[in-house]
């Protein structure tokens, strides 16, 4: 899922994989700052590391995603192409409740800082 947040990104922000057009100009609002959290987003959730707050801001830029692109052009994400954003954003949200879990690198840095507390109390 991370992972396929990044591609979106670097298509948005770089052309790359996916040619979408015309990148947008360097702070241009929405579009440039929607593919930077995108691209940033989605590495940190690819990585597992501070996976919930990246999450979070996911989850709203996708619901920010479907409110303004997607939801005037009809009342169903089926009718309106907005299928997409919907399961990214509740997913994301998934994701700020439960965690990047056993492999991420938030565990594993839980783990270290966990053996570092119990040394020290040795």
């Amino acid at each position: 899922m991370g992972f396929l947040f990044t591609v979106s990104g670097t298509s948005s922000l770089f052309g790359w994989p996916v040619d979408y057009g015309d990148a947008p100009p360097i702070g241009s609002f929405p579009m440039w700052w929607a593919g930077a959290i995108q691209l940033i987003a989605g590495l940190l959730i690819t990585f597992g590391l501070f996976t919930r707050i990246a999450a979070f801001f996911a989850s709203g830029e996708m619901a920010v995603a479907y409110f303004w692109q997607h939801q005037p052009q009809g009342l169903l994400p089926i009718e309106n192409g907005g299928e997409g954003a919907v399961m990214f954003c509740f997913a994301f949200f998934l994701l700020v409740f439960i965690g990047g879990g056993a492999f991420a690198m938030d565990a594993l840095r839980r783990r270290q800082q966990s053996a570092a507390a119990a040394t020290a109390r040795a």
